[in-house]
């Protein structure tokens, strides 16, 4: 259903919307369709990219051949800014999964930006800290959580940084692979979490998406405070 009423723009996308012209002035915007690979595990790493519009997957890919979703960025976010720091080579793997444009800043360019300009020095860091936020609470949910918790941790994560960033719905553009491989269970597993989910009344199916609603939340803190 069409939008028909203008949404108000928060205080962080009008900070993301002020970088556009500094960092298109440093770098090249590019325009990537659903399923191109923005880049390769092992490309090059010349230089840092910001989601102007759009949604991507991270993966990468073991030595032994076994794969794994790290993760999924929107407007506004970084990657590939390990180069600032000397690594030559990408450790991941990315994708588009809507169409997305990417304003890709060299990397002495994006260092100089990092040195003048304040704001883009504070987007980066604000970025990179939300990113060991995340990292850091995927690690001790693996430790401490079962993967029902973990699969309902995931659901409202996505859900929810959606709706904050004003992105577009992940939930309808992934499968459950892909979520099988974010909680680190098999996809057997997830299929029968999201069934006794749905059954709960905790999510909805519609169309190739799923609509998580509050209940899940309360879910998940009644399964907390049990656990206690």
């Amino acid at each position: 259903m069409a939008m028909t009423q203008a949404r108000k723009t928060g205080p962080h996308e009008n900070e993301e919307e002020d970088l556009f012209p500094t960092l298109r002035r440093a770098g090249a915007r590019i325009n990537y369709e659903v399923g191109e690979r923005i880049c390769s595990q092992d490309d090059l790493c010349a230089g840092v990219h910001y989601i102007e519009e759009g949604l991507v997957k991270l993966s990468t890919v073991s030595r032994s051949g076994r794969g794994a979703v790290l993760g999924f960025l929107w407007k506004g976010d970084f990657f590939g800014e390990a180069c600032l720091t000397g690594r030559a080579r990408h450790q991941i793997s990315v994708v588009a999964l809507s169409p997305t444009s990417v304003i890709f800043i060299k990397t002495r360019s994006m260092m100089r930006l990092v040195e003048r300009d304040p704001a883009v020095a504070g987007h980066l860091v604000k970025h990179l800290l939300e990113r060991n936020r995340r990292i850091e609470e995927d690690l001790l949910d693996h430790i401490f959580n079962t993967s029902e918790r973990r699969l309902a941790r995931t659901l409202l994560w996505l859900s929810q940084h959606g709706k904050r960033r004003k992105t577009p719905s992940i939930l309808d553009k992934i499968n459950q692979d892909t979520l099988a491989d974010i909680v680190g269970t098999t996809r057997p597993r997830v299929n029968y979490f999201m069934n006794k989910f749905r059954r709960m009344g905790l999510i909805q199916y519609e169309g190739p998406g799923v609509v998580v609603h509050p209940a899940l939340q309360e879910f998940l803190q009644s399964e907390t405070s049990d656990a206690g």
